[in-house]
């Protein structure tokens, strides 16, 4: 819909792709959708849910596997981005470094994007 034709709207890192594999096979699904919403401290926040039906408007971009859907209403907001998966002593998350994050709020879990206006 938002994207650069021959290109994908997103790039899923190896270690993000192994671990949407892993979870579209746990649960069943057919991918993962990612979008935004309202909330947090900075504004927006993204989200991630299991795909039972794809819907014709979604992104699909699919790696090694993987499948990701993007959200129609999220696609401006979220071409560019990478989407990887980390893994600490404390904790494992996805992290999406977004070219049109404004700022964040100190936890990670909040953005704002570029050219949104406050409040």
């Amino acid at each position: 819909m938002f994207g650069i034709p021959g290109k994908a709207a997103v790039s899923i890192s190896p270690a993000a792709a192994r671990q949407i594999s892993r979870l579209m096979t746990r649960d069943g699904s057919q991918g993962l959708r990612i979008g935004v919403k309202k909330g947090g401290c900075a504004g927006m926040e993204y989200t991630m849910d299991y795909v039972r039906e794809v819907n014709p408007l979604d992104e699909i971009v699919e790696q090694d596997g993987a499948r990701v859907l993007i959200a129609p209403m999220a696609q401006m907001f979220l071409i560019g981005t990478e989407i990887d998966y980390e893994t600490s002593l404390l904790e494992s998350k996805f992290v999406f470094r977004n070219p049109n994050v404004a700022e964040a709020c100190g936890c990670g879990e909040s953005i704002k994007f570029k050219d949104q206006p406050a409040g």
